[in-house]
């Protein structure tokens, strides 16, 4: 497989929001609390991804069911900031997601909403719109979770149509669309705590989590199983063993989106043409550049170029013993 740089990246958002993210001094029950200026931005997993790839300089189409003025919004926000959009009507409207940043002990609240739920004739429209986008794609994401209505094996679907296209599929989800995907995908991106989740256990130790990947790569799900550990760096999983990536220390903030923006690193490097280890790298370095920017808000360019010089090369991974 090759990776053309002039073809773009196509996402995938099943259950876009309209981010929303203020600040107040202290966050405590019954009373009202007065907050500062708000910020409205594009979000959901696949919409953030187009976004931060779009940052990075790479061409982005962003695909996505959307209603309500809160789709509208949303819609206007990624135009901006120069992201091509095909956005299907729904008759439900996009939720709203809403962060508070307490001032007082930089702490953050998260509040999410399930979406709207998507009727089958939605849902179809949705298939058969990301089909005709992705024709032109080298590099697919399927990035969020799936809204009220759509069936866990929805991104199976999808990786069915990536795999009819040669197109190469990134998948980050969780739950039900994580372990309902038994074909298709190139790389998953599950956190550690999407990996417990999806073999139900405690995984305390590089060379667990290894084995826990490698069971999902042994079933058929992917050919690689990126496991992102926050500070801990991440563990990138193949059928023959696992290189562990150490993380880029930056001050501690918003990790709202940090997930996404390493995606879209990887993304953009693969279509880069660079082997999957260095785009691992560009992957982590805009997952910390996000760390830097205020609430909801993508990573620049410039930090997720310079933090990306400071990554180290992996290291290998000895597996579970016996």
């Amino acid at each position: 497989m090759s990776y053309v740089a002039e073809r773009p990246i196509v996402t995938l958002c099943m259950n876009p929001a309209l981010d929303i993210t203020t600040s107040t001094e202290v966050v405590v029950p019954t009373d009202k609390m007065r907050c500062g200026t708000t910020r409205y931005d594009a979000g959901g997993g696949g919409v953030n991804v187009a976004h931060v790839a779009q940052v990075l300089g790479a061409a982005a189409t962003a695909v996505f069911p959307g209603g309500g003025p809160a789709g509208e919004m949303l819609n206007s926000l990624l135009l901006a900031e120069g992201v091509v959009t095909h956005r299907i009507e729904i008759g439900g409207a996009t939720r709203e997601s809403f962060t508070v940043n307490e001032l007082s002990t930089s702490r953050q609240f998260r509040f999410v909403v399930p979406g709207p739920e998507l009727t089958v004739a939605e849902q179809t429209e949705c298939l058969l719109r990301f089909r005709r986008v992705a024709t032109s794609a080298a590099v697919v994401v399927a990035s969020g979770s799936l809204p009220p209505g759509v069936p866990v094996d929805f991104y199976q679907q999808v990786a069915n149509i990536c795999t009819d296209l040669d197109a190469v599929l990134l998948l980050d989800t969780s739950g039900g669309g994580l372990t309902h995907v038994s074909s298709g995908v190139f790389l998953i991106k599950p956190s550690l705590r999407e990996l417990r989740e999806a073999v139900g256990r405690e995984l305390t130790t590089d060379a667990e989590q290894l084995a826990a990947a490698q069971e999902l790569i042994a079933a058929g799900a992917a050919r690689y199983v990126l496991v992102s550990k926050g500070a801990r760096g991440a563990l990138l999983a193949s059928r023959d063993g696992g290189r562990r990536f150490a993380p880029v220390p930056v001050p501690a903030g918003s990790g709202v989106g940090a997930g996404d923006a390493m995606v879209a690193g990887i993304a953009v490097g693969l279509i880069r043409g660079w082997e999957l280890s260095q785009a691992v790298r560009l992957g982590i370095a805009a997952g910390a550049a996000k760390l830097l920017t205020p609430g909801t808000a993508p990573c620049t360019r410039e930090d997720t170029e310079r933090l990306f010089e400071q990554t180290d090369n992996p290291v290998d991974v000895n597996p579970v013993a016996g």
